[in-house]
């Protein structure tokens, strides 16, 4: 997230008057920001150097529950500190929260002053230096899709999450008067990224009511993951200050479409030159671009929870809604878990499908990364590309139907043993038992209804 304020010029707007509150924060595991918010001349007197954090703030689940069993942090242990070191090259203003700046934390060792490897963000930092051995660069951007509702956040808690109701009635992909019904969202959403900083292209429609595609300019992988996680943040809180609450679960309703979080990525030599295109080529896919697709297609299952986290998740994946099925490639083929965009020409990349609006996108990048590394120095050879509609064919590899399925995949992954360490894949091994676990031992209002009185 390239800085639109550096310290400098935040010292003199804090002078000044301007700028009194200074939020400092770090993506958790499931992505979102936790942080504290600092008075700002403290901040700019000694808090730009470090603060800290409990530990348990990169081992717990949705809830905030501290789960046990993570090796990292433990009730037993104390659950001690963390650093948080803000990235000074992050910092900006947040035009929609008045007087405010914003800055993200790496999160670091108390003794050692090192990365804590199991964080989000060190995570994708070790899989960018590892394309950085091999003389790569990832571009990337990451689409958001979310659904807004007419009730607002408190309004829907008091009413337990029953009867919402979608911002617009009907279908509105693409569609320009029904999108007019979202615009005292969207507008403060697109006019207050752009003022901090952040390349927003547009918004739409999505396929149903009340839902969303939020598109943001590609850019570097850091970058791009570091804008993905406030953006996130700047939904939720422009949509609560106009009334409104929204949601970025994979599949809110299951008569409702669910919400995407594609990721179009390609790889580029130091001086950022595409290296996935060769005009020679068919499609003008390089044999490096083969190479790392077959290596994404090869590790589908083992990466899939870092696109897929929660059991909800799983649900996003149905025929004929424009989530994927099948993990095959094919050349602008909606229907592909991977679809090649703009064949032919320097723009050529590979746009992954499979992840929702509810991943993690620093661990999701991270995975894309070393699946494609593993195909590039396993020199793999690429499928043939599908053809057809993908949710119809048979004998094709399928992504993971549930969340067991994927657990077991990225425990017994060595790829990703390799590439991110044991105690990182055991880390996130353990919350997505945690996942399972919860969700296993709670009764649902569907089987309450169900069963009450026909069982």
């Amino acid at each position: 997230m390239a800085a639109n304020l550096s310290f400098k010029e935040l010292t003199k707007l804090v002078e000044d008057g301007s700028i009194d509150t200074v939020v400092a924060a770090i993506p958790d595991m499931q992505g979102r920001l936790m942080g504290k918010r600092f008075q700002a001349q403290y901040f700019v007197d000694t808090a730009w150097e470090e603060s800290h954090c409990c530990k348990y703030l990169v081992a717990t689940d949705l809830e905030m529950t501290p789960v046990e069993n993570y090796k990292s942090t433990s009730w037993s242990s104390g659950h001690g500190d963390y650093v948080m070191k803000p990235d000074l090259s992050t910092m900006r203003r947040l035009p929609w929260l008045k007087g405010t700046a914003f800055v993200l934390c790496d999160l670091l060792d108390h003794a050692t002053h090192k990365d804590i490897p199991h964080s989000p963000r060190a995570v994708l930092k070790k899989q960018l230096a590892r394309l950085a051995e091999h003389g790569l660069t990832m571009t990337t951007a990451t689409e958001l899709e979310f659904f807004i509702f007419r009730e607002s956040f408190e309004q829907m808690q008091d009413h337990k999450y029953h009867d919402m109701t979608p911002v617009s009635p009907y279908n509105e992909d693409y569609h320009i008067f029904q999108t007019t019904r979202e615009e005292g969202v969207m507008q403060p959403i697109r006019n207050g990224l752009y003022g901090a900083g952040i390349r927003v292209e547009s918004s739409k429609g999505e396929a149903d009511p009340g839902q969303v595609e939020l598109n943001i300019h590609y850019s570097d992988a850091l970058d791009m993951a570091d804008t993905h996680v406030l953006v996130k943040n700047a939904v939720k809180e422009i949509a609560w200050q106009n009334g409104r609450s929204v949601t970025f679960m994979a599949k809110w309703h299951h008569s409702a479409a669910g919400s995407s979080g594609h990721i179009h990525q390609s790889l580029c030599d130091k001086k950022g030159k595409s290296v996935f295109f060769d005009p020679k080529a068919k499609h003008g896919m390089s044999k490096l671009m083969q190479q790392a697709l077959a290596g994404m297609l090869k590790h589908v299952d083992e990466t899939t929870f870092f696109l897929a986290p929660y059991v909800n998740s799983y649900k996003r994946f149905a025929a004929g809604t424009f989530a994927p099925t099948s993990a095959v490639w094919s050349v602008d083929n909606r229907t592909a878990g991977y679809r090649v965009v703009s064949p032919g020409t320097d723009a050529v990349r590979v746009e992954c499908r499979i992840g929702g609006a509810d991943m993690n996108p620093y661990l999701a990048l991270a995975a894309q990364i070393a699946s494609m590394l593993a195909g590039i120095d396993g020199k793999l050879k690429l499928e043939p590309e599908f053809s057809g509609n993908a949710y119809g064919a048979e004998e094709t590899r399928r992504i993971p139907k549930n969340l067991r399925a994927a657990t077991a995949a990225l425990r017994g992954s060595t790829m990703l043993r390799e590439a991110m360490g044991d105690d990182v894949i055991d880390h996130y091994v353990r919350s997505a038992e945690w996942e399972q676990e919860d969700f296993d031992r709670v009764v649902t209002d569907y089987e309450v209804r169900r069963g009450f009185e026909r069982a």
